[in-house]
């Protein structure tokens, strides 16, 4: 992935809570200018307290929140949708897995920084601010807004929990390690991986244990089943054991 092609943007760290509550605006029918409002006040207290600049951090964090689940891009409409959808089924501990993969798929700079985040816990089960930037600095290279993104989506995560601090000073480790077994919503996330690369299309496998995902488990499924959860999806034979999982463009 390269830096033109992908959102980095993410001005202001965001908390779960804040995009649960604005996607429950959502569900309950609001406006997008009556949402906005009702962020206002909802952050009043919470960000940029007492301030009156034009572009403050609540700002900036409703504009995150807005472009998330109120107002996305328009490859990204259906997705959203179905997002939506999933937030009035499963049962609520897995609401964070589908916030998470609105974030990614809006920014995909996000995913960027969990798949090196996941990455480095993978490889030595746990890992420091510091080094999640250096990996996200080499890929993306040496500019103040990658390394300014970068710190405001790993507080995000510890916001989230799915870092937690260890015993050593600026060391964190895995929190949240959900297993992901409804296969609607397994199939969501894989199209959120796919909307936060470049290409749009990887293999299932890949798919399946991406350490961009590196909070969640998701349980193995079949790609007839895939097929069949997303029309949104496509789903080639690349070898003898290996499908390729593609976005249809005709579906946006």
């Amino acid at each position: 992935m390269t830096l033109d092609s992908t959102m980095i943007g993410f001005s202001q760290r965001v908390r779960v809570e804040w995009l649960q509550y604005t996607a429950n605006l959502v569900l309950a029918g609001n406006t997008k200018e009556e949402i906005s409002a009702a962020l206002q006040v909802y952050l009043k207290d919470k960000l940029s307290v007492g301030g009156s600049a034009v572009r403050g951090n609540r700002e900036k964090a409703i504009t995150i929140l807005l472009k998330v689940w109120v107002n996305p891009k328009d490859e990204l409409k259906g997705f959203q949708k179905a997002g939506i959808d999933l937030l009035r089924d499963p049962p609520r501990e897995f609401h964070t897995a589908v916030h998470w993969g609105m974030t990614m798929a809006t920014y995909p700079f996000w995913g960027a920084v969990a798949e090196q985040t996941g990455r480095l816990l993978r490889i030595q089960g746990t890992t420091s601010a510091s080094q999640i930037q250096r990996r996200v600095r080499e890929q993306f290279g040496e500019r103040e807004t990658v390394s300014r993104a970068a710190r405001r989506i790993i507080r995000s995560f510890i916001d989230w929990e799915v870092l937690t601090e260890t015993q050593r000073k600026g060391a964190y480790q895995q929190g949240l390690n959900l297993k992901i077994n409804n296969p609607m919503l397994v199939a969501w996330l894989i199209e959120a991986l796919l909307h936060a690369q470049s290409d749009g299309s990887s293999s299932l496998k890949e798919l399946l244990h991406s350490t961009t995902m590196f909070p969640f488990q998701l349980m193995p499924i079949m790609a007839d089943n895939l097929r069949s959860l997303s029309p949104r999806l496509e789903v080639h034979r690349h070898s003898l054991d290996e499908d390729l999982v593609i976005l249809r463009k005709d579906t946006i």
